[in-house]
């Protein structure tokens, strides 16, 4: 703890340039697996297809992807935009199966509805099935942020910045007191990052915290007087 209290401000940094390469992948993931996901769901194929090359895309293990990724792309090794990239590849691959079944918890009835009020497949997914899958789909996006900030610890291996270097530093120097401040770091920050994200799902889905018609009226009965004749 003494050297977290005392170096407070570079971890605060490092956690910044964390932050940012643990958030952007998680972004880029969300915008192809939402339409890859709806996409993919009406067709059992395709979906299988899609699903069985992201289980083996989360397979490559993620000191080779970083390793790997500048002779394929013409990156520096040093380049965080590996780092960016190889994540990025890990988030598409957990949220394109994530965002079909979120689709698939959206009532079948609700679907029907929307389609007899001449709602297209494009307006009735974004406005009917997008929101009301939110639930669901926040889960996996929680799930996916955590993870990401955990792998991000991973880069420092090969000279990528963030918290993962307290780890190396230390490790190098023989000094357990920075990488326990790794450690509490990280796990601050991705604590932090799961209530945030749990608190944006809750303000974006207000009628899940909403009780069933079926409760309200259970719980107007019980307040009525009982009638005994």
């Amino acid at each position: 703890m003494r050297y977290l209290i005392e170096n407070f401000g570079h971890v605060v940094e490092l956690a910044r340039t964390h932050l940012y390469l643990a958030l952007v992948p998680l972004l880029v993931g969300l915008l192809i697996a939402i339409p890859a996901g709806a996409l993919i769901r009406p067709v059992p194929w395709l979906r299988r297809g899609t699903l069985t090359i992201a289980a083996i895309a989360f397979t490559i293990p993620s000191l080779a992807l970083f390793v790997t990724l500048p002779s394929l792309l013409g990156l520096r090794v040093l380049d965080p935009l590996n780092v960016v990239i190889a994540l990025s590849i890990y988030a598409t691959a957990l949220l394109v199966r994530a965002v079909p079944e979120a689709l698939d918890a959206v009532p079948a009835d609700v679907i029907d509805s929307a389609t007899a009020m001449g709602f297209t497949t494009l307006r009735r997914t974004l406005t009917v099935e997008l929101p009301l899958a939110t639930p669901v789909l926040m889960a996996s996006i929680r799930v996916v942020a955590v993870t990401n900030i955990s792998l991000v610890s991973v880069g420092s291996v090969i000279g990528i910045g963030g918290l993962g270097q307290l780890f190396t530093q230390g490790y190098q120097r023989d000094y357990p007191q920075e990488i326990l401040a790794g450690v509490i770091a990280i796990v601050v920050l991705a604590l932090a990052i799961d209530l945030a994200l749990y608190l944006a799902g809750r303000a974006l889905t207000p009628w899940a915290r909403l009780p069933s018609t079926r409760s309200a009226r259970r719980s107007i009965r019980g307040s009525l007087p009982v009638v005994r004749t």
